[in-house]
């Protein structure tokens, strides 16, 4: 392996180099269902935004409100501004038409059962005030059940087909803001009253089943808007199976719940109102509201820039730019398709510039991009979810999260490197990079995500930290160009708000799947088959673990892929003797490969979007490069030390061996080391790799043998390997 750059710094006469310049990497994508308002319209959403990232401000730091409570008004929020935000359908233009008048005065004409829903909600409100027991099972029906049910479907189903101006709001997504304010209105007067008590029984008040049937359908569709279909096919299906178990054979029976008892536990801790809304409602939307205002300072193209000067004039500069950026980004970053489309659209050219093809560019952008998701300190927001369901400390998880982290970069790096020295690239000239000495100058720019990793440590809570984190990017704007008055303080808290619609809607959704898996019992008969498999083999349990692990991700964003495969895998995993730490992270990890995994790889298909090549084909690739994100997990399990769970020395051994056999890896997947690589040296290096990295005292001794073999044969033949060598 060489690292020596094969870059070139004399550019002909003549030429006028361009400096690569990071610009709007902080910008957030608008998409292609977002409305874009003006006047009174952006200054009314404008306004809900910020105060809607204002009241988590205050009410994780200052004013707290009852827990279930809180919930509440966190999703009934997100589906408000979700709703006024993003459309059902394509947008009115040239070629398309406005809808029909008559099609607007029907949904007019559902703003009446919508409204009525919420007077009724108001007037049950005084009657409880006034202390009434409970509401008359005839009023809570008719006067408000069948209203807010009527105009959720067909507010649901006339926006499918309401096409208006990008500028203006659908009458029927004012239906739908309308029924969310219903929804959360009732909810909160019968869950601060005794009959929250009452979920789950006989004497549960049907009131909360029809808001829960029309909650969980405006979650849904919100999801489809936000986040594709993929969520939303998987929760339809995990529903029916709520009615449809009692009929199915083997050990997907059970008894069965009726509507009214599922739909009245389904929106509280058990489900919706559970760990993934407790996380996202927290330690979530802090985060967002933290890498807004690092956006708002333009952190993210002082980070993109960092990684250009740092690392742009090695061979393949760009791809070894897009691993640090991408890293960086990450950490501020919540989705590996929206890494990718923040770094990609200025690395993915690059990449194609000096010499790589657009699917390799694309699948380097795409894996890296999706490392961000487990690069602590922040790790996305799985992370979270993690010490949420857990009870684990989220420092001893950011710290358990190193060494693997620094593995799948790692030998991505390697990837990359000794795919530039098989093709002959070089790296970026002098002239095209920016000058390192005037971006150390700006260095101070790390300073709000060191405070956090410190606040961290020195033992403050996840919310002081991100809170103290936050406030630090705002004085450290000071010292920069770009400085955040009044102004860009409010910007920063309108661009949360909405940046965290998404997220919101999505950890919602996972928590209605959740919900199902609860209450049916799901998730522990899969633990017994999980225990069964065991008792054949442990491998294969694990095999199968994974399978469904990416399975149930496909085509879901991380978070959610993780709360669904923590609830239905992990119990399995700990249940047949996995420590609760590893099983969790063996989960999580799958959960974010997913976005890498063919068939359905949402960061690969962003990647492919931007270079241009066949998603199917970019989706292939960056399995490939990503592969020790698909074998590190396993050696968890056999060896807990690379989650820092053993002494010191363990610890070393296993993080210096499973380092040396990921660059083996690489090699074998590359076909090269310090020169080419034959068939059955790639072989035999790749057992040498599987050893090192599993971590045993033997196996850690043989592949310690095969890879002083293979590095002494190819050091032997091809020297130091400075030379590039285009194999075609």
């Amino acid at each position: 392996m060489s690292h020596t750059p094969e870059s070139r710094d004399d550019a002909p006469q003549g030429d006028v180099v361009e400096t690569v310049n990071a610009e709007g990497v902080d910008d957030v994508a608008v998409e292609s269902n977002r409305r874009l308002y003006t006047g009174w319209q952006w200054l009314l959403f404008g306004a809900l935004a910020i105060v809607y990232s204002s009241f988590h401000l205050i009410s994780l730091n200052v004013y707290p409100l009852e827990t279930w409570s809180f919930r509440i008004v966190h999703i009934a929020g997100a589906l408000i501004l979700g709703y006024g935000l993003y459309a059902g359908t394509r947008f009115a233009d040239e070629t398309h038409r406005p809808s029909p008048v008559w099609l607007a005065w029907v949904s007019w004409a559902l703003l009446v059962p919508a409204v009525y829903a919420l007077v009724r909600v108001v007037m049950m409100y005084q009657a409880m005030s006034g202390g009434a027991m409970r509401i008359d099972p005839a009023i809570e029906a008719w006067h408000f059940g069948y209203p807010l049910i009527l105009a959720t479907v067909a507010g649901i189903l006339l926006s499918w087909s309401y096409r208006q101006f990008r500028d203006r709001l659908s009458p029927a997504d004012l239906v739908l803001m309308v029924c969310a304010l219903a929804v959360a209105g009732y909810l909160l007067v019968m869950y601060n009253s005794p009959l929250r008590a009452a979920t789950g029984t006989s004497f549960a008040p049907m009131g909360i089943s029809y808001a829960a049937i029309a909650g969980s359908l405006l979650i849904l569709e919100l999801t489809r808007r936000v986040a594709g279909l993929a969520l939303v096919v998987i929760s339809a299906i995990f529903l029916i199976y709520v009615f449809a178990g009692p009929y199915l054979p083997g050990f997907l029976g059970y008894p069965g719940l009726s509507v009214g008892r599922f739909f009245s536990q389904v929106y509280t801790d058990a489900g919706i109102l559970g760990p993934t809304t407790a996380v996202s409602s927290t330690y979530i939307i802090l985060f967002i509201i933290f890498a807004a205002f690092l956006q708002a300072s333009k952190v993210g193209d002082y980070f993109v820039n960092f990684a250009f000067a740092a690392a742009g004039r090695a061979r393949g500069g760009p791809a070894k730019v897009s691993i640090f950026a991408s890293g960086l980004m990450g950490m501020i970053n919540g989705t590996s398709a929206g890494n990718v489309v923040s770094t990609g659209s200025l690395t993915i050219p690059l990449m194609k510039k000096v010499g790589y093809p657009a699917r390799s560019a694309g699948a380097i952008e795409a894996a890296a991009s999706t490392g961000g998701q487990i690069m602590p300190p922040i790790m996305g927001a799985g992370a979270f979810i993690m010490a949420e369901i857990t009870g684990i400390p989220y420092t001893e998880i950011a710290v358990a999260a190193l060494i693997p982290a620094i593995l799948y970069f790692l030998s991505i790096y390697c990837m990359v490197d000794f795919e530039a020295a098989r093709k002959g690239m070089r790296g970026m000239r002098k002239e095209e990079i920016p000058l390192f000495s005037k971006l150390v100058k700006q260095v101070y720019l790390f300073a709000p995500i060191i405070i956090l990793i410190a606040a961290l440590f020195m033992g403050y809570s996840v919310i002081r930290a991100g809170t103290l984190a936050t406030a630090s990017a705002a004085v450290v704007s000071w010292f920069s160009p770009h400085k955040m008055g009044i102004p860009a303080i409010l910007r920063a808290l309108q661009l949360a708000g909405t940046m965290a619609i998404q997220i919101i809607a999505v950890c919602a959704c996972a928590g209605l799947i959740v919900g199902v898996i609860s209450l049916t019992g799901v998730g522990a008969r899969f633990s017994s088959l999980l225990l069964g498999l065991a008792g054949v083999s442990q491998l294969l349990a694990l095999v199968f673990a994974m399978l469904i692990s990416i399975l149930l991700g496909m085509g879901m964003p991380t978070t959610a892929a993780y709360a669904v495969a923590a609830s239905v895998v992990a119990p399995g995993l700990i249940n047949i003797g996995i420590q609760p730490l590893v099983a969790h992270f063996f989960v999580f990890y799958f959960a974010v490969v997913s976005a890498i995994t063919p068939p359905v790889a949402l960061a690969s298909y962003a990647a492919a979007g931007i270079s241009g090549d066949n998603a199917m084909g970019t989706s292939v690739a960056s399995f490939k490069i990503g592969l020790a994100a698909f074998i590190v997990p396993f050696m968890f399990f056999y060896s807990p030390a690379m989650l820092m769970e053993g002494s010191w020395l363990q610890i070393l051994r296993v993080g210096v061996t499973a380092t040396l056999g990921i660059v083996m890896l690489a090699a074998t997947v590359q076909a090269w080391f310090f020169g080419p690589v034959k068939a059955w040296q790639r072989l035999v290096m790749l057992i040498g790799a599987v050893c090192m990295i599993y971590g045993g005292i033997y196996s850690d001794v043989a592949g310690l043998a095969i890879g002083a073999l293979m590095f002494f044969l190819q050091r032997g033949r091809h020297g130091g390997g400075d030379k590039a060598v285009t194999t075609g």
